[in-house]
């Protein structure tokens, strides 16, 4: 079960892919920079040349970090879900707290001309405090509902049932919400449905890299619950393991993380999904003392690859995140899919 195969030769090949691919990010855009550029930029000896300056610190090198901090939570989250839920198929967006946060959006993006909050009906502005807060709330708003049930449910498949079915009945009154909001609102809370990595500054995005380390260490603390849960819940008592009470945490851990990588950027399609897949499909093992180290690099490697798949060359605007995430994502599920049910007539 625990076979590590040649995870330290993985692990270095996708350490120097994700620092490659977050020196790409600074480097590539609408205004192409050459590489002395962009190294003396971060150096802090460019000189007189201003505008590079502008354009790497307080663009894309957000963009960036974002991307990575991004990456990095949904990966960490799947990755928990599908452990403790003992379901391949559980993602971020399985337990409704992505829709929660776009609920939160939605109502103050709605709210906006009847508060006299014109502002939010800006595009450009959609990162503002006002839907940071909202987006946190609506996701800590169906967290607790799901810790409610899980205090009071023992099977992890039926809170994951019920999880999928507050995500619905979430999705159900955004529906509403957008139905009566006006053309300026609409398009405002769609933009940020598509997802994008470009809505943040440097202080949040240094924020959001922060605090989702900082979950994901705790993460890392429960690698051993982890283990034994993989191995049904009978498996996790008898090692001594409170199952209730390791999976309250772990479910809060991840719904935290899923909070983290969506109040910024809007919610990010089958990245959670896939990266797990991936990373036990090359590291060839079930321990997560490696799969957790394994899919943040690997989560940061294609949020960051994804983030420059999106930049059109020669426009100064980018294709949505989510468009680039699904078409990555998608046949990865359908991989896994077909997998399981080969496996099954076997």
């Amino acid at each position: 079960m625990y076979k590590r195969g040649n995870s330290g030769i993985w692990f270095l090949i996708f350490l120097v892919l994700a620092a490659v691919l977050f020196l790409a990010n600074l480097w590539y855009g609408s205004v192409l920079i050459a590489w002395k550029d962009v190294l003396a930029v971060l150096l802090g000896s460019s000189g007189k040349n201003k505008v590079y300056e502008v354009i790497i610190l307080d663009y894309r090198l957000p963009q960036a970090v974002t991307a990575l901090a991004v990456g990095m939570a949904l990966s960490v989250a799947g990755l928990v879900l599908q452990t403790v839920f003992r379901n391949p198929l559980a993602g971020p967006s399985v337990l409704g707290i992505s829709s929660g946060a776009s609920l939160g959006v939605a109502v103050v993006v709605s709210a906006g001309s009847l508060i006299g909050l014109e502002m939010l009906n800006q595009s450009y502005l959609l990162f503002d405090i006002p839907l940071v807060l909202a987006a946190v709330t609506g996701s800590l708003l169906v967290l607790l509902i799901i810790i409610f049930v899980a205090q009071r449910i023992s099977n992890a498949v039926t809170i994951l049932i019920i999880g999928i079915m507050i995500g619905y009945a979430v999705s159900a009154v955004v529906g509403v919400i957008q139905f009566f909001s006006r053309d300026e609102e609409l398009h405002a809370y769609i933009l940020w449905g598509l997802g994008s990595f470009s809505n943040t500054n440097n202080m949040q995005a240094v924020f959001l890299l922060l605090t989702s380390l900082a979950v994901t260490a705790a993460v890392l603390l429960y690698s051993k619950s982890l283990n034994a849960l993989l191995l049904g819940v009978a498996y996790a008592r008898n090692s001594g393991i409170n199952v209730k009470v390791a999976q309250n945490i772990l479910i809060i851990l991840a719904g935290l993380l899923i909070a983290l990588g969506t109040v910024f950027t809007g919610p990010i399609a089958f990245v959670g999904l896939a990266v797990p897949h991936l990373a036990r499909n090359f590291f060839k093992t079930s321990s997560h003392g490696i799969l957790i180290p394994a899919v943040i690099i690997m989560g940061t490697s294609l949020t960051l690859a994804c983030n420059l798949v999106a930049r059109l060359p020669g426009y100064d605007t980018s294709l949505p995140i989510n468009a680039v995430t699904s078409l990555i994502g998608a046949p990865v599920v359908i991989w896994v899919i077909v997998k399981r049910g080969k496996v099954k007539k076997a």
